[in-house]
This record gives C-alpha cells, structure tokens and sequence, in this order.
C-alpha cells in the first residue's frame, strides 16, 4: 500500500468515526451497481459518459423505438384491432427504424460481428425487460 492510499484510508476511518458518512443520501441502503458486463470492455467508459449527460447512443435509441412498436403491434393483434391503416403505419414506422439500425451497424462495422450481435441481443432483452 502506498503511502497515499494509507493516508486516504486514515482519513476515511476517522470520517467514519466521527460519523461524517451518517448523513449522506442512501445511507443504510444498498448501493445500485450498474451492470455493464454486457458493454465491450472499450466502450464502457464513453457509454457511462453518455449516460451520465443524459445521451443515448442512436443504436439503443433505435432499438428502444423498435421494442414500442413491437409492442403497440402486439396490442393492436391482441386486441382484435383490425384497422389496416394504424397497423399498416406502425409496421411501415418499424421497417424504417430497423433498416436505420442496420444501416448503423454496417456503418460502424459492426454489422458481421458476433461479440456486437451478442451485445445488441442483451441490449434488447433489457428494454424488453424494463418495459
């Protein structure tokens, strides 16, 4: 341990003690470890990045507008909803948001890769998941 690190630990030891930590947000609770196992090791800092200035990247903004629309055409066949033309609309808008998508992906040159492909499929079960 370097001399730096001991001082650091001193320090956090006698904060502790003097209960400068009790008062703190989320005292007591358990923290909310993000999970980025599923993020290639040299995008997870730009992606944190991101997600810290409230941006997304387009191709999980895209993959989260194909999942709502996925969704809302599953609800429009469930529901006996035979209208043609909102069905016709939403399968139309979900072409367009796939065909961008890949457009993407072949532009980044992920679009043969299988450790990416493996990831976008993480990615869509979590949005999948979360709504």
């Amino acid at each position: 341990m370097t001399i730096l690190s001991w001082l650091a630990e001193q320090r956090i030891q006698e904060a502790m003690r003097s209960g400068e930590f009790e008062d703190l947000p989320g005292h007591g609770k358990p923290l909310q470890l993000e999970d980025l196992s599923g993020v290639p090791e040299d995008l997870r800092m730009s992606f944190k990045i991101m997600k810290n200035a409230g941006l997304l990247p387009e191709e999980v903004t895209l993959r989260k507008e194909c999942v709502t629309l996925e969704k809302l055409l599953a609800a429009c066949h469930s529901n006996g909803n035979t209208e043609d033309g909102e069905r016709k609309e939403l399968k139309s808008q979900l072409t367009l948001k796939r065909l961008r998508l890949q457009e993407l992906m072949g532009q980044r040159g992920f679009g043969n890769s299988s450790a990416f492909s493996d990831y976008g499929d993480k990615i869509q079960e979590q949005l999948t998941r979360e709504e």
